[in-house]
């Protein structure tokens, strides 16, 4: 009996929704939303493993507890997901000799200085997330097998709760808007992170099945990430200007967006200052060309205004 489908866990949610896509050329996965699979029940979660017809070809874990704030008071509820059932999806994974693909993010690291983070830098997380986040890491790594964790930064989507979608929502509605100025990151599209996920499946499951899987592999962290940097002020001006530049009728200027500094606004988590990530690992690993986050950025403006029924885009992208 030949593999089952992918099993790809978080379906429904932005990075989950990209993924569906990008994971097609293996046929349907067996995706797995919240109905199906809350990852903040992990003794559930492997009993639903435990009971699955067939060995899947794959787990590619797109889910995740991200509400950042949140959870400096759901701290259980939140290491449940980010840490224990991840930790439960690599162990089933190991045991059956499949890989494991899951996603982790630059709130790990402390934010401090301006380089750009490596992989083997250490971890000293400022908030509940980031430190559940990192817990899972620890423990996946620990487990071993074959996995890919992709490390990335400031995700976004046209689909889901992101702050993209945010910003272009509150310029229909708001003539001034105050941003952070003083976090400095890399948007990170869904799409990139579901077609370098799609490229390693590729190698692995494409692979003759003498050598699928033997032999070191490239697995371990990685991080994932486009090129360039820039802060929430200077990326919601770039939105809001790109989209007003293309035709759409937005009352926010960019000119109108307010710098403001991390310690002015009033959030209970902290967040990192430095979100920078060094991707020199995954560009040699995998021989990738990575794009500057204006690419990105622009393509996303270009499915808005698509989505709109504007004519098309007009400005820098």
């Amino acid at each position: 009996m030949g593999p089952g489908p992918i099993l790809l866990l978080g379906a429904q949610g932005q990075l989950g929704a990209t993924l569906r896509d990008y994971l097609s050329p293996w046929g349907a996965p067996l995706a797995w939303g919240r109905a199906e699979a809350d990852l903040a029940e992990p003794g559930r979660l492997r009993e639903k493993l435990e009971a699955l017809p067939f060995v899947p070809a794959a787990i590619v874990n797109a889910a995740a507890y991200t509400k950042v704030d949140r959870a400096e008071s759901e701290r259980d509820i939140c290491f449940k997901t980010n840490a224990e059932s991840p930790a439960v999806l690599a162990r089933h994974a190991r045991d059956r000799g499949i890989l494991f693909v899951s996603y982790s993010t630059d709130y790990v690291y402390g934010g401090g200085g301006a380089a750009p983070w490596s992989e083997g830098d250490g971890e000293a997380p400022l908030n509940v997330y980031g430190e559940s986040k990192l817990a899972g890491d620890r423990a996946v790594l620990a487990i071993g097998g074959k996995i890919l964790l992709l490390r990335t930064s400031w995700v976004y989507s046209p689909l889901g709760n992101n702050f993209a979608r945010t910003v272009l929502k509150l310029a229909e509605e708001k003539d001034s808007l105050s941003m952070d100025r003083t976090q400095v990151g890399v948007p990170t599209p869904t799409s990139l992170l579901a077609g370098v996920t799609a490229l390693v499946l590729g190698r692995f499951l494409g692979a003759p099945r003498e050598t699928r899987g033997e032999g070191p592999g490239p697995w371990g962290l990685y991080h994932l990430a486009p090129k360039g940097e820039t802060t929430w002020w200077e990326f919601s001006r770039f939105l809001v200007g790109a989209a007003r530049a293309g035709g759409l009728p937005l009352r926010l200027r960019p000119e109108d967006i307010v710098a403001r500094d991390s310690e002015d606004l009033s959030r209970p988590a902290r967040r990192p200052l430095n979100s920078r990530l060094n991707t020199r690992k995954i560009e040699e690993t995998f021989g990738l060309r990575l794009p500057h986050w204006t690419v990105g950025a622009g393509k996303f403006i270009e499915d808005r205004l698509r989505f709109a029924g504007v004519a098309g885009p007009r400005g820098p992208f």
